[in-house]
């Protein structure tokens, strides 16, 4: 056991004390940061105030678009070249011309700089209500407010209620499940195969500076084995830990420096925003009970309100993500290990690391049907299976697992990494000392059978 913990101690402080631990643990959290905070900037800079002059030859849009908070309409008639000229040069950004036409909706926007995409969307959903509005009174002499009212009524929800094994109903939110799911797949796979590779390449670097050889003469194969696994394990959780916190103060600092830019996205104000959210039909159906009771919406326990639509918390949904990602990086890792033991270089490991790898991707290809049904038999499966488990399991979770499925794959996935150290420690014990000969899969199943 001591021989164990200074060979963690030793993988742990060598590892943290490089420049490129150090480098990618600071620039990391800058990149995380930049891609949550350069789209909300670029947002909100696309979505400046944006004077359009309207200029229809057939007098349908005349006095119909609706202004908003980053969108002024104003209207004209005459020579569209003149107008042109004049409103572009004037206090308008963009002018929408509809020339005159009997078949079908037909519009050009002119401008000197290019506008947001946003803009663009805005009009053409507008201009697509408008035109269908003008079809059912002109063509067919249909009353708009009658057909408003039909379209209205003749909307349907269904509501999605889960009852679980006591007979209590729970509503549920199937596609924020299934969504919430699939990031936990590609998260986990991401991980496992970031830390468990840096295993693979420790082993090949030891080797090939034969640094092992006196490494093995004072410990056993397994001790060397379980100290690499278990310190780079340390090494990766604090670097993750590093970001989270880094990111954190990162966003942090950057919405109290610039917190008009954020509140711009919405293109109002904090009170409107809390009006229209009060008044949505997501807020209405998840407060229906509360409401009914005389309760009123609690915007500073919103977590709370949020945990309430999903079959497990969000506590036992990190406590399973960090076992899972334990469990799942100890059992690659050591057979990366293994293999980076019988291989001299880094190309003759990846061909002996890819039957391994197969079943993990295997299984991310299969995120986007297991999310889909996530109690099928294909999403049990690979969900109770250890080499596939991690990913299927994280991928179900927030859909609703039964609790003997989610206690079996856990007993399985620990049973499965004590057969798994054992096996890649035999093939270790062997590899890690040969050189100069490339290792078949039948030579590596001879080490393991006779010893």
């Amino acid at each position: 056991m001591n021989n164990t913990l200074l060979i963690i101690s030793r993988e742990y402080l060598t590892r943290v004390k490089k420049k490129s631990f150090i480098i990618l643990t600071l620039v990391v959290p800058i990149l995380f940061a930049a891609l949550m905070v350069v789209p909300v900037l670029l947002a909100t800079k696309g979505r400046e105030h944006v004077n359009v002059m309207v200029v229809d030859d057939n007098d349908i849009y005349i006095n119909n678009f609706t202004d908003d908070a980053k969108t002024s309409f104003s209207y004209r008639s005459g020579d569209i070249e003149q107008i042109k000229k004049e409103a572009l040069a004037g206090d308008y950004d963009v002018v929408l011309y509809f020339p005159r036409s009997s078949q079908k909706v037909n519009a050009n926007l002119y401008y000197t700089e290019e506008p947001s995409m946003y803009l663009r969307s805005e009009l053409e959903s507008q201009i697509n209500s408008l035109f269908f509005d003008y079809v059912l009174q002109d063509s067919f002499n249909i009353d708009l407010d009658k057909y408003n009212t039909i379209k209205d009524l003749s909307r349907s929800q269904i509501t999605m209620i889960q009852i679980d094994e006591n007979g209590v109903e729970k509503e549920s939110m199937a596609e924020l499940n299934k969504t919430i799911g699939m990031i936990c797949g590609f998260v986990i796979y991401f991980f496992i195969f970031l830390f468990a590779g840096q295993v693979l390449r420790g082993v090949l670097e030891e080797k090939n500076n034969r640094i092992v050889e006196v490494l093995i003469s004072s410990v056993k194969p397994i001790e060397l084995l379980l100290g690499k696994i278990v310190g780079i394990a340390l090494v990766g959780l604090t670097q993750f830990l590093i970001w989270i916190v880094f990111t954190l103060v990162i966003l942090t600092a950057v919405q109290f420096a610039m917190p008009d830019k954020f509140m711009e996205m919405s293109g109002v104000d904090t009170e409107q925003i809390m009006e229209s959210v009060k008044d949505s039909q997501l807020i209405e159906t998840v407060n229906t009970s509360k409401m009914a009771a005389g309760d009123t919406f609690d915007t500073g326990n919103i977590f709370a309100e949020i945990s309430s639509y999903f079959p497990i918390s969000f506590t036992e949904m990190i406590l399973c993500f960090l076992f899972y990602f334990l469990t799942g990086y100890l059992v690659y890792s050591a057979l990366f290990a293994a293999v980076g033991s019988a291989a001299d270089n880094e190309t003759d490991s990846n061909q002996l690391t890819m039957p391994i790898t197969m079943p993990l991707l295997l299984t991310i290809v299969m995120v986007m049907p297991i999310a889909d049904n996530p109690n099928g038999q294909l999403a049990f499966w690979l969900s109770i299976i250890p080499l596939t488990s991690p990913v299927a399991m994280l991928t179900r979770l927030p859909s609703g697992v039964p609790l003997w499925e989610l206690l079996l794959s856990m007993v399985l996935m620990l049973l499965f990494f004590v057969f798994v150290v054992w096996f890649a420690a035999k093939i270790y014990r062997t590899g890690i000392l040969m050189y100069g000969k490339k290792v078949s899969w039948k030579e590596i199943w001879k080490w393991v059978r006779y010893q």
